[in-house]
Formats: C-alpha cells, sequence, structure tokens
C-alpha cells in the first residue's frame, strides 16, 4: 500500500513512519523542507513541489495529515496564532492536493483531538457528543475540523487525539520529570479525567481506520478505560519505581505554564465508542498495562485492572 504523511518527523509522525515501515507499505513523506532518506520505501516531497505538480502522490491510497505547530508551549497571542494557521492551512493544502489528483486516494485520515468536546469531571464523551467550545484548544480544533470538510471527493476520518503516551515524545517525558526528581504526586484536585492512549494503539488504529471503509467522520482515538491525574500519577510512579506523594497545587502550574496549564488542570472523559463497535483489539487498554511497558519494555506487564 501507497500512504502519504504529513508532519513524518513529529513524535507521532515518526512512529507511524516506522510501523508502516515494518509493514513493507511505500511512503510518502510530505514536509516543508526535502528531507533526506535512504530507505528505499520513503520518497520525501516538500509541499512547494506538490503545488505545481501531484503526480508523484498518484497511486496513494491514504493520507495521513498529523501537521500542526506543537501546543507544548506557552501559549502567547502569537503562538496561538501559529497553532491555529498551521492547521487551518495544512487542512486547505490537503484539499487542493486531492482535488488535483486524477486517481484520489480512498480516505484522509486527519488529525483532531477531544477538545472540542469541552472539559468535565462528570461527563463523559462520544464521537456523537456535542461540540462544545469552552476555551482555546476546543476553539481551535472547532475551527479545524470545520475546515476538514473541504476535502471532497474522498472519505475523511477525523481523528480526535487523546493524551498519546510514548517516552520519546508527547507528554509522557514531562510528566515523569516530577517522579525522577522524587517530587511526583496528583496535580490540582487529581481529579481531572485523563484520556489516553500508547503510541503503538494509536498507530495500529490509524491502520484500521485506513483499512475500515465504514468508518467515516469522527473517531476518538483514545483506550477505553481513561483514568483520574492521581489514578495516573499512582500508575507512573509504580511503573517508575518510586512514590506518588508530593501533590502539585493548581496555582503553581498557572505560574509555571499559564493558559497550557488547562491541559493539566482540566480532564474530560473521551470513550472510543466507535472503535470498540468496529471492534478495533487494544494490545494497551488499562493504563499500569500501558506505563509497564513504556517503561521497562523488558518485564513481561501484569493484567490491568477493570
Amino acid at each position: 500500500m501507497k500512504i502519504a504523511i504529513t508532519g513524518g518527523s513529529g513524535f507521532i509522525g515518526k512512529h507511524l513512519t516506522q510501523y508502516f515501515l515494518a509493514r513493507k507499505h511505500s511512503l510518502v513523506i510530505i514536509s516543508r523542507q526535502r528531507q533526506a532518506s535512504k530507505h528505499p520505501l520513503i520518497r520525501n516531497i516538500t509541499w512547494s513541489e506538490l503545488k505545481s505538480d501531484v503526480k508523484v502522490l498518484e497511486g496513494t491510497e491514504a493520507i495521513v495529515n498529523l501537521a500542526g505547530e506543537s501546543i507544548n508551549q506557552r501559549w502567547t497571542k502569537a503562538a496561538k496564532e501559529r497553532i491555529l494557521q498551521s492547521r487551518l492551512d495544512t487542512v486547505a493544502q490537503i484539499a487542493d492536493i486531492v482535488d488535483r489528483m486524477e486517481r484520489k486516494p480512498s480516505v484522509v485520515v486527519n488529525a483532531s483531538g477531544i477538545s472540542i468536546y469541552g472539559t468535565s469531571e462528570k461527563a463523559s464523551f462520544v464521537e456523537h457528543s456535542e461540540p462544545k467550545v469552552m476555551d482555546f484548544l476546543s476553539g481551535i480544533v472547532e475551527q479545524w475540523e470545520r475546515v476538514m470538510d473541504q476535502i471532497q471527493h474522498v472519505r475523511v476520518v477525523k481523528l480526535r487525539l487523546g493524551i498519546v503516551l510514548g517516552t520519546d515524545g508527547g507528554a509522557l517525558p514531562k510528566m515523569m520529570l516530577p517522579y525522577k526528581l522524587g517530587v511526583g504526586g496528583r496535580v490540582g484536585s487529581g481529579r481531572q479525567v485523563l484520556s489516553w492512549i500508547h503510541i503503538e494503539d494509536l498507530c495500529r488504529l490509524i491502520e484500521f481506520c485506513i483499512g475500515n471503509e465504514d468508518i467515516i467522520e469522527q473517531i476518538n482515538a483514545t483506550a477505553p478505560h481513561p483514568v483520574t491525574n492521581d489514578e495516573f500519577g499512582r500508575a507512573l510512579a509504580k511503573a517508575m519505581r518510586t512514590s506518588h506523594w508530593m501533590p502539585v497545587p493548581a496555582f503553581m502550574m498557572k505560574l509555571m505554564f499559564g493558559e497550557l496549564s488547562t491541559l493539566l488542570l482540566e480532564g474530560q472523559r473521551a470513550l472510543p465508542l466507535l472503535a470498540i463497535e468496529y471492534e478495533f483489539q487494544y494490545k494497551y487498554p488499562y493504563i499500569d498495562i500501558a506505563l509497564e511497558q513504556l517503561l521497562n519494555p523488558q518485564v513481561k506487564s501484569l493484567p490491568g485492572k477493570t
């Protein structure tokens, strides 16, 4: 299968590239600057080159769009504009590319986010839950998904990502730091819900979405068992063989991270209803299994809790 990936140099993109290469798929990596690759199954192309000619993408069966400015930075006015515009511009370019392709891909899997549901300690959200714009992130995702409707004449899957867990990128290394220093504990109240997914399960779910023609529109890319911040911290401390004891006050997080602190202080229970209905099989459905595998891969994990 020939698959095009945007954002291939990012945390998720690197893992997805290696996942597809292990399965002998032919890849086209789209980026702003041409990247050198010696792998026979990888071809690199730039956005500017695709503006003049899309023939290199002919025969592509799927496009996976993971491109966008990182949200892991202080949300200044300029940063907010970059975060939003990078997502809108990339989707617009993909819509234009697909429109100009003579043989169109069968599907575009476009990254999105569970932030579209807003935050809540008590409510649970599934794919047909109504979007609720209540902060910067939910507003970003609402606009992002709206422009995805510009992609015409192909199946579009809006992949609503939760917190993606991996040791080489994303949120987990930052969440591990206090525990490495021996001062790990709940953040704020500890009751805020964290909807997460293991990076390997995310790669497998993307492949699942590509291959399953019945999956259209949005799908929650989360594990079936979300946890509270306190539960996550206890599982992380256990996997790191350290203690979970020192609470971090909410005001301290706000001082350190500004508006970005909402990612840690406010949560949402986003359940992968469609993935379960379509019988996607998670390798890491429970947080203790996921963290144990990530941090101690040489040790066979025990079954998780229900």
